[in-house]
């Protein structure tokens, strides 16, 4: 097979055809594509801390060193013992 060259004369291009250029991309990823993946990653992540924290809301522990630091939710962990009852 012949070996191919560039062409001498590079191709006329319109001004008034459409502006193509290249996309800057490593392996095919380009910025594009990582940021769509981190937004669905962080909306996992985000679901997924939810569920954590919502299904550990009955350890002690996670209600006073992560619940009771939350400004809304800090009053339903408080438990207050009346006086009587001592």
């Amino acid at each position: 097979t012949p070996i191919r060259q560039a062409q001498a004369f590079p191709a006329y291009k319109s001004p008034y055809g459409p502006k193509y250029f290249y996309q800057t991309q490593v392996a095919g990823i380009t910025a594009r594509t990582l940021v769509n993946a981190g937004v669905k990653a962080g909306m996992f992540g985000g679901v997924a801390l939810f569920a954590v924290i919502f299904y550990a809301s009955g350890i002690p522990r996670i209600q006073e060193d992560i619940l009771m630091k939350i400004p809304f939710l800090s009053k339903q962990y408080v438990k207050e013992i009346h006086p009587a009852d001592n």
